[in-house]
């Protein structure tokens, strides 16, 4: 049997495409750190799955455990740079959200405090991409699978 294409979108999914993983990813954007936090802020997640979720992102090095109490032992959740590189995948949710799901939040400058939008940006040409132009293709020097005759 042939290899298959990694593609990049279910290579992302195999470690963030659960019910529950972005949005602790969220919550750790938005400053949450401790696990009962987050028990409280991820909508409806049992601490069992939690646990889970978060042993998970620190295995793939998305986040780090960093101990806040000996006495009982508590421990607080950090995003890696890995981490935060996700925040453009939570974005872009919340953006397709906020103009085609009844959502109550949106996504703002937290600066100016206007709306704004995911965009693509070509960082060798250093110019915006609109999407019509944005395809997803076969990496150069990539291992593609061998062909079933």
């Amino acid at each position: 049997m042939a290899d298959a294409v990694r593609c990049p979108v279910a290579a992302t999914l195999e470690l963030v495409g659960d019910r529950w993983t972005l949005l602790i990813v969220r919550d750790l954007l938005r400053g949450r750190r401790r696990f009962n936090e987050l028990r409280e802020s991820v909508e409806g997640i049992p601490p069992a799955v939690l646990t889970a979720r978060l042993r998970a992102l620190e295995a793939a090095r998305v986040l780090e455990r960093r101990p806040y109490s000996d006495h009982p032992p508590r421990y607080e959740y950090r995003l890696t740079a890995k981490g935060h590189a996700l925040g453009v995948v939570v974005g872009a949710l919340a953006d397709w959200g906020q103009r085609y799901a009844d959502a109550d939040l949106a996504l703002v400058d937290g600066e100016c405090g206007h709306g704004i939008s995911v965009v693509y940006h070509c960082p060798t040409c250093e110019r915006q991409a609109p999407r019509r132009r944005v395809r997803i293709v076969e990496r150069p020097g990539a291992r593609l699978p061998a062909a079933d005759h």
